[in-house]
């Protein structure tokens, strides 16, 4: 059973998960060589190298944990946390600790193998956006998970030990510390103002226009004022909502379309950087509704967080979001 402990200094929560030493490829650096189709677990045919599936779009008469589907959910064979069980939460001397408990799952986006979301169809990403509010608002039922956070990572040096087109999903019973942080702030914003940061956010940067990327009637993308690393991209929708899984489908549908032309401008421009993308989304069951504002963020590793980053938390980025926002404009697809 993975186990939550809690940094008495920073409060700070880390997941023990030793069953993950199991996975292949741990402790290595890169990976060097692409995973040959035969032995991937991801593609059609394989389904029985996974574990059962939780949810899946297919075609009326498929049969499940067979061929012939569009998009998979299964739960992640090394865990970081484990939906069997309680929480039970104890002190051990000044120490706290809970099991690990939560959800763990792979949105195995597409059965084409050599597919990214440059080369997806708008339709497709629009499904994965829709699978993972799928398993966001059946995980909101669980009453002992407080937060969930879905992200994607793409190349070896960004943490992605699979090639094929996936996303994770982890609902966990706290909610994390940089969502904490957001939260606060959106918060005192509000509180000050009375207005949402993220809408006055939005505003500000159509009107300046200096970072924006790209934008329609629903969202903007932008490269954010205090960007932490290169090319670091932001997507916002324009109309005020807290919670990713509330969103409207034709929110989904721009964030498609933008997330295809930004991954698109990004390999032109920059080589086809590996990246992270991560949802930034309200916790379950917290009233944040005023002041808090979904958004998903899109870091391509072009640099690396060294010692000077670890020990300050202060990031140094070589380059600037006006110069990054320009380039990606003028990289269109």
């Amino acid at each position: 059973m993975p186990e939550l402990r809690r940094d008495p200094l920073t409060g700070r929560w880390v997941a023990i998960a030793t069953e993950r030493r199991k996975r292949p490829n741990d402790f290595r650096v890169e990976r060097m060589a692409a995973d040959p189709v035969e032995q991937c677990p991801f593609c059609p045919g394989h389904e029985d190298m996974t574990p059962p599936e939780i949810f899946a779009l297919r075609p009326e008469g498929s049969v499940p944990n067979g061929p012939g589907w569009n998009l998979r959910v299964v739960p992640n064979r090394f865990p970081a946390l484990r939906v069997e069980g309680a929480l039970d939460r104890q002190g051990h001397g000044l120490f706290d600790r809970m099991n690990g408990i939560g959800a763990h799952e792979v949105i195995i986006e597409t059965p084409e193998h050599a597919a990214d979301l440059a080369s997806m169809d708008e339709h497709v990403i629009v499904q994965v956006l829709a699978a993972w509010r799928e398993r966001m608002l059946d995980l909101e039922r669980d009453q002992r998970l407080r937060y969930v956070i879905v992200f994607k990572n793409q190349g070896g040096t960004a943490g992605a030990t699979l090639d094929h087109p996936h996303s994770q999903l982890i609902a966990l019973p706290i909610v994390p510390d940089i969502a904490r942080r957001e939260i606060d702030g959106a918060r005192k914003h509000y509180a000050d103002h009375e207005r949402c940061i993220f809408c006055d956010i939005i505003r500000q940067e159509i009107a300046e226009a200096q970072r924006v990327i790209a934008e329609d009637q629903n969202l903007v993308a932008l490269a954010p004022w205090a960007s932490r690393l290169p090319f670091e991209t932001w997507f916002l929708p324009r109309h005020h909502g807290a919670q990713f899984e509330e969103a409207p489908r034709s929110e989904y549908e721009s964030l498609a379309r933008m997330l295809k032309g930004t991954v698109a401008r990004m390999n032109k421009a920059l080589a086809s950087p590996p990246f992270n993308l991560i949802v930034h989304t309200a916790p379950f069951a917290e009233e944040v509704g005023p002041f808090y504002h979904w958004h998903v963020e899109l870091m391509p590793k072009l640099s690396r967080v060294a010692g000077f980053e670890w020990g300050t938390g202060f990031y140094i980025n070589p380059t600037s979001p006006e110069e990054a926002a320009q380039v990606l404009r003028a990289a269109a697809p």
